[in-house]
C-alpha cells in the first residue's frame, strides 16, 4: 500500500505552492488533480508520473465525490507515492476530511500538506486585508454554495450582524442571494463588498460595491471567484498593490 498525501495547491500563484508540497510532487507516481490547481504545477512532476483529472464546476462533475474518494483509494494500492493535489487548502471546503476519512476507513496511511487558502490570499492581493486594526478584529470564511440535498440552510445568518469580515467561498452564482440576505438580517444596503476573480493569477479581476450594487457590478466575472464583505473593502484604494 502506499501513501497518499492530500495536499493544497494553493490559490493559483505557483510561488504560493508551499516547498512541501512542491517536494512531494515532485516524488509522486501519480497526481490526482482538481480544476482549480494551478496546471504549472503538474511539469514540475518526475518522468512517467501519471495524471488523473477529477476536477469539479458548478453542475459539471467529471466524477461524484464518493468515486473520487474510491480513485485514490485504488491507487494506493498501485503506487507508492499518490498526490492528491487540491486547490488552496485540503481543508476548507475542499472536502479533504472526507477522503482522509475514506482513506482511514481503508487502512490507507496519508498525510495532510496544509495549502494557503483563497480566503486570505486572494482578498491580500486585491488590496483588502481581512483584519485590520480598528476596523474588523475576526473574520469568518463561510460557504457560498451549500449541499443541495440540505432542507435549511446551516449558515448561521443571525450572526453576521457584526463588523466582522465575510468571506464567501464558491458563492457568485448565490451572489444575489447572499447580499439580500445580509441585508434581510440588518446590514445596510450600502455595506461595503468585493468580488475577486481568479485571485492571486495573471487573470485577477476585482470589483467593489456595496450590497445593493454587487450583483450588477459583478455580473460578467468568472469563476472561481469569493466575496468580500465588511468595511475592510474599502482599504483597497490605499493597499491594492496587485496589477494584472
Amino acid at each position: 500500500m502506499g501513501m497518499v498525501y492530500l495536499t493544497g495547491a494553493g490559490p493559483g500563484d505557483m510561488e504560493l505552492l508551499t516547498l512541501k508540497a512542491l517536494r512531494v510532487v515532485k516524488m509522486a507516481d501519480v497526481i490526482i488533480y482538481d480544476r482549480l490547481a494551478n496546471p504549472d504545477i503538474l511539469k514540475e512532476a518526475k518522468n512517467g508520473c501519471a495524471f488523473v483529472y477529477v476536477g469539479k464546476e458548478d453542475g459539471r462533475h467529471i466524477m461524484p465525490q464518493d468515486q473520487i474518494n474510491e480513485v485514490i483509494y485504488q491507487n494506493a494500492l498501485q503506487h507508492e507515492t499518490v498526490v492528491r493535489l487540491k486547490g488552496g487548502d485540503p481543508f476548507v471546503f475542499g472536502r479533504g476530511g472526507e477522503e482522509a476519512a475514506y482513506l482511514h476507513e481503508h487502512n490507507i496511511t496519508f498525510e495532510i500538506i496544509p495549502g494557503i487558502t483563497s480566503a486570505v490570499s486572494a482578498p491580500a492581493y486585491a488590496g483588502i486585508p481581512v483584519t485590520h486594526r480598528g476596523i474588523a478584529v475576526s473574520f469568518r470564511v463561510v460557504t457560498g454554495h451549500e449541499a443541495p440535498d440540505k432542507q435549511t440552510s446551516q449558515i448561521p445568518w443571525e450572526n453576521f450582524k457584526t463588523d466582522d469580515t465575510i468571506v464567501f467561498l464558491m458563492g457568485l452564482h448565490n451572489l444575489d442571494k447572499i447580499s439580500q440576505k445580509l441585508i434581510e438580517v440588518g446590514k445596510a444596503p450600502t455595506y461595503p463588498c468585493a468580488v475577486i476573480s481568479k485571485g492571486t493569477t495573471t487573470e485577477q479581476r476585482v470589483v467593489v460595491g456595496t450590497l445593493e450594487t454587487i450583483v450588477e457590478r459583478a455580473q460578467d466575472m468568472p469563476t472561481p471567484a469569493l466575496i468580500v464583505v465588511g468595511k475592510v473593502v474599502e482599504l483597497r484604494e490605499q493597499l491594492a498593490w496587485f496589477h494584472t
